[in-house]
């Protein structure tokens, strides 16, 4: 389960967090439904986006929802789980780019993929799942072959990228794969006056996981010697911030023009919480109240607050990302294999480390991570900055009077 936009339950209420499990466990059943148990590990929390895109244009109806069976990672509860058009086009978007995903880590042999009957058995797998999302994608209108382009095309940039070449070069496939996805959920809705502007903030998102990406990995990317966007480029950390600030900003915008018969939990996820995932990844503060810091403690000063000494993007205290490695620190762990790794995460599931540990690693990665809703570190969403974006907005009870 992997992703940028990872809401804190705290920062929800409780009417959106449902609406939000919904939608990630009706992606993991769409996947398990259409294409077989194995694909639930391709689960992801930016690919629920496009399921809550495409509920978010279409009139309330009772087919909307259906009661799902007990399930380990609900601790054996039912739920009402997300049906329909919009969770099977992300299952179908998910699965392609995963299957690019597994193609990546067997050219680069990591971990068990060295092996070649692991690394055919891999290959294998890749395929059929890019047979089943051309299918599911098919039948819904959707033609996946921009998602296979935009993945072979970064392959090629990538390797003509080099000191001087626009950041912007680089995210290019990812931003044209994930404008294609958003606009269809117009399609799907019967919307089609939406699909500009959802391609927009489409565009814009695909940059902002890219950039995200690029500024979590700089340091162990540095550290194993693997290609790192950012250190490709020789762009800096307060270029990649610039833009990714802009990035947010720009989905706002686009978010206005949006015509949502409900968009409450489209606006949270891609107004308040992209800011939250950019202040996580760039190790800055997270919660837009400023006065609220000193009085709780609890958060680091930063662009949204007071400057740190050194100026806005000098590096945080305990932040990995301020500065590169010196002398012969530790190295981080090398990356585990995509196999390795489905195997931890479903331990993780089951366990519930990955909501409640104080601290877990994750399971491809093998990164550092806190557990989404221990300790949270905002005592109020941010509201009242992120709905500048807005003429209002009904969608948090923190009291802001938008």
């Amino acid at each position: 389960m992997f992703g940028i936009v990872r809401p804190c339950s705290h920062r929800l209420t409780e009417g959106l967090r449902t609406e939000w499990m919904a939608h990630l466990c009706g992606l993991c059943l769409a996947l398990r439904s259409d294409h077989g148990q194995l694909a639930r590990v391709v689960t992801n929390y930016d690919g629920l986006i496009v399921s809550v895109l495409t509920e978010a244009q279409v009139e309330s109806s009772t087919g909307r929802r259906r009661t799902a069976g007990p399930c380990p990672l609900r601790a054996m509860r039912t739920a009402p789980v997300a049906q329909g058009e919009g969770a099977r086009l992300a299952a179908a978007v998910s699965l392609v780019l995963a299957s690019a995903k597994v193609r990546d880590h067997v050219a680069d042999r990591d971990g068990l993929l060295k092996r070649r009957p692991v690394a055919l058995a891999a290959r294998k797998v890749a395929a059929s799942w890019d047979r089943a999302g051309a299918r599911t994608g098919a039948s819904l209108g959707f033609d996946t072959a921009v998602l296979v382009d935009a993945v072979d095309r970064q392959t090629a940039i990538e390797a003509l990228a080099g000191p001087g070449t626009s950041l912007l070069t680089v995210t290019e496939p990812t931003e044209t794969a994930t404008a294609a996805a958003f606009a269809h959920t117009a399609v799907l809705a019967g919307r089609p006056h939406n699909a500009e502007p959802l391609a927009e903030a489409g565009r814009l998102f695909g940059r902002l996981a890219h950039l995200l990406d690029a500024v979590e990995d700089q340091a162990p990317d540095a550290a194993s010697g693997a290609w790192n966007p950012l250190t490709a480029t020789g762009t800096d950390l307060a270029e990649a911030r610039r833009l990714a600030d802009d990035a947010v900003h720009g989905i706002r915008l686009a978010l206005r023009e949006v015509d949502f018969v409900d968009g409450r939990l489209a606006h949270v996820l891609l107004a308040h919480e992209l800011k939250q995932s950019v202040n996580r990844s760039f190790g800055t503060a997270g919660c837009a109240h400023g006065g609220d810091h000193a009085a709780h403690g609890s958060h680091q000063p930063g662009p949204y607050g007071s400057p740190p000494p050194g100026g806005p993007y000098a590096p945080v205290p305990g932040n990995p990302y301020g500065s590169p490695p010196q002398g012969e620190g530790p190295r981080p762990p090398a990356p585990r294999g995509f196999l390795a790794g489905c195997g931890v995460f479903a331990g993780l599931c089951c366990t519930c480390q990955m909501c409640c540990a104080k601290e877990y690693e994750g399971p491809w990665s093998r990164k550092k991570h806190e557990g989404f809703c221990r300790d949270c570190d905002c005592d109020c969403c941010d509201c009242c900055d992120a709905c500048q974006c807005c003429d209002g907005c009904d969608c948090c009870d923190c009291g802001c009077d938008c």
